[in-house]
């Protein structure tokens, strides 16, 4: 499959923070709402979203707290199998080479992520 047809649209933004009540309290006053929370290996996670629009918030400690602070953009795919195929016959470059997992929504989500050519990382993403 090629993968200009695999992927789906935005799935998130990440975002990390250092201090998770105040950066939830700051996106429900805009009218966001937490859809799914949970602790990754004492890393807290929070996906806020409002209008289809949904950010990833992770408290890890090393937030950069300046301008520039996204750590990453997430593009929905279909088929993450054929995703990584695609990328990797592409020879598009990875920070991660094989398809990770973690528990998150009901049943996890498979990824890989992309270096871009400004260092920026993509993540493509199957929720399961």
């Amino acid at each position: 499959m090629d993968i200009r047809d695999n992927i789906t649209g935005l799935d998130h933004v990440g975002l990390p923070t250092n201090d998770m009540a105040k950066t939830k309290a700051f996106y429900e006053r805009l009218g966001f709402s937490v859809l799914h929370e949970r602790d990754n290996g004492g890393t807290q996670v929070a996906f806020l979203g409002r209008d289809g629009f949904v950010i990833e918030a992770y408290e890890n400690g090393r937030a950069a707290l300046c301008a520039g602070a996204v750590d990453h953009i997430a593009l929905a795919v279909k088929d993450i199998e054929a995703a990584h195929a695609a990328c990797v016959q592409m020879g598009l470059p990875m920070y991660q080479a094989e398809i990770q997992f973690l528990p998150f929504w009901e049943r996890g989500v498979r990824f890989f992520i992309l270096r871009g050519p400004n260092e920026e990382r993509v993540e493509l993403i199957q929720q399961l």
